[in-house]
């Protein structure tokens, strides 16, 4: 009772190893996963094959069919001859099917002999003239369908396997175009090391416009031509923080960074606030410097990683929706926050502690105003309707005018405030950028007054109330 796992190379007759050759003439059968491949064609004649491609057919998906193929290998297995299981390529490379065998096997004590073959990658890689020692990465294209970014690193060059037909590569191609543009020069490698071998160049965006993808076929992506990735990127900075970096980066702790994080995180609104995208782009990489350079304190000092920060949000969303990640269903937003505040109070050993709990104590006085009243809101802790709202907005301002003592005043003023963030919140209206636009709209108008003025000859201190009225009149009328 044996199982041989034989590779039967990338589909050249020619590469198949002399170990597979010598140990496929002894054989009196061999079971293929599929027919469908060069090389079979090729196999001493007095074999008797048998292919598993009757079960595409017949199962749902791959892994249906990947694991119907281990249960049969691991009873043929058992019997006293054994059996050869032949696989196209290399049988640890891209193969399914071989890893659930592996798996089971070991699970019942079988032995297991692998007859390594040539992979697809080394054609390939002769094909494109490159060194896998070069960050070459390898992914699956039906793995790589299945997610909403690719799992590379922009930098390396990239070769994805098993690209068997066009409805994949479409899948595949949106998959990569969340990280790659639309046009990026890519490759497809049809049949690499058989006599019809052929290379394609094309941009990313028509590779499912493409006749000629079959089983054979392999894409390449090439890094792109600038630096783009995170890893890289945390080595710059690791590199400003080394002992031969910059002086000033190195002197930089948590602390001195604070204003820096705050300020950059400001430019990052105010590019939001003026729908710029381009000014966004770099802001948004100003702010990620002052998160990695966080990181890489915290890794010199034996904190915590980037890795780290990283893996702990990434469970952090995934345990937090559980709807999209898990079994749970929901029928509206309002379910999820529900469960949002559900999961929140396990994440805290079952304590109730305040709803109110995590509103950092440094936010911006009206943004922290409309984040507690968003909170209470989800309890009920609301007005039934907007009149209510504006009406209480009425009432401070009559307690406002009532009060004479600077405490009082002030208290009432907070009130004021307070309630005229509900009424943003209500509005659907965030009142910290309202009022940030308000005071940049501001500031542009009397910028101009101030121009207009002097186009005239006028200084502004010199006019009266009713000419800076007529003359602030005209600038907002422009």
């Amino acid at each position: 009772m044996s199982i041989t796992i034989l590779g039967l190379g990338p589909g050249n007759p020619a590469h198949l190893t002399l170990e597979a050759w010598q140990v496929l003439e002894k054989a009196d059968e061999v079971y293929l996963r599929t027919e469908h491949h060069p090389t079979v064609a090729s196999l001493p004649s007095h074999l008797s094959l048998h292919s598993f491609d009757h079960l595409y057919e017949e199962k749902a998906d791959f892994s249906e069919v990947y694991e119907e193929i281990a249960a049969r290998v691991l009873a043929l297995g058992e019997r006293p001859q054994g059996v050869i299981y032949a696989v196209p390529g290399h049988p640890l490379v891209g193969e399914a099917s071989v890893q659930r065998v592996l798996s089971l096997a070991q699970e019942r004590g079988l032995a297991v002999r692998i007859v390594e073959g040539l992979s697809f990658v080394e054609p390939v890689l002769a094909c494109l003239g490159l060194d896998a020692m070069e960050g070459l990465q390898l992914v699956d294209a039906t793995e790589l369908a299945a997610l909403h970014h690719p799992p590379v690193n922009p930098d390396r060059p990239t070769l994805v396997g098993q690209l068997y037909g066009r409805h994949l590569a479409s899948s595949v191609k949106l998959t990569c175009m969340n990280l790659f543009p639309a046009d990026h020069r890519v490759f497809l490698v049809h049949g690499a090391g058989t006599a019809g071998e052929k290379v394609t160049a094309l941009p990313l965006y028509e590779l499912d416009r493409h006749d000629e993808i079959d089983h054979l076929t392999t894409l390449y992506l090439p890094p792109l031509p600038e630096i783009s990735s995170l890893e890289s990127f945390q080595d710059t900075i690791a590199r400003l923080r080394a002992p031969d970096g910059c002086p000033w980066d190195r002197e930089q702790t948590h602390q001195s960074l604070r204003s820096t994080l705050l300020e950059e995180t400001y430019e990052v609104l105010t590019a939001l606030d003026a729908d710029d995208m381009d000014a966004l782009c770099e802001e948004l990489g100003d702010l990620l410097l002052q998160i990695v350079l966080h990181a890489q304190v915290a890794v010199e000092e034996g904190d915590f990683s980037l890795a780290q920060v990283i893996g702990k949000i990434n469970a952090k969303i995934k345990r937090r929706h559980p709807h999209v990640f898990g079994d749970v269903v929901v029928s509206s937003a309002a379910e999820v926050t529900i469960n949002w505040e559900e999961i929140k109070r396990e994440e805290r050993g079952g304590a109730e502690g305040s709803l109110l709990d995590g509103v950092p104590p440094t936010l911006p006085a009206l943004a922290q105003a409309q984040s507690y009243q968003r909170r209470v809101a989800r309890v009920g802790f609301d007005w039934p309707d907007v009149e209510g709202v504006v009406a209480k907005v009425a009432e401070e301002i009559e307690e406002l005018r009532g009060t004479s003592d600077v405490a009082e005043r002030e208290e009432e003023l907070g009130d004021l405030l307070f309630s005229l963030v509900n009424l943003a919140r209500w509005l659907e209206v965030d009142a910290e950028s309202a009022l940030r636009a308000t005071n940049a709209r501001f500031a542009r108008r009397f910028a101009a007054m101030e121009d207009l003025g002097r186009q005239r000859g006028q200084h502004l201190a010199d006019l009266s109330l009713a000419e800076l009225d007529t003359l602030w009149e005209e600038v907002k009328n422009r």
